[in-house]
């Protein structure tokens, strides 16, 4: 059996963690920002088509 003892000393450790922290995070604030623009789009249009509902019905 060969066993492989990792030592990461805590500054390492310490910067790895913050490397995984803002990577996740990263990513969570690109697809948000993705969701955020396709939302935009989608409504702009209730907010024309509900303008015009109430222009009509004046």
């Amino acid at each position: 059996m060969c066993i492989h003892l990792l030592y990461i000393d805590p500054g390492s450790g310490s910067y790895l963690v913050q490397v995984i922290i803002a990577g996740i995070l990263g990513i969570a604030f690109y697809f948000k920002s993705i969701w955020t623009k396709i939302k935009s789009i989608f409504g702009a249009r209730r907010k024309e088509e509900t303008g015009d509902n109430l222009k009509q019905n004046d």
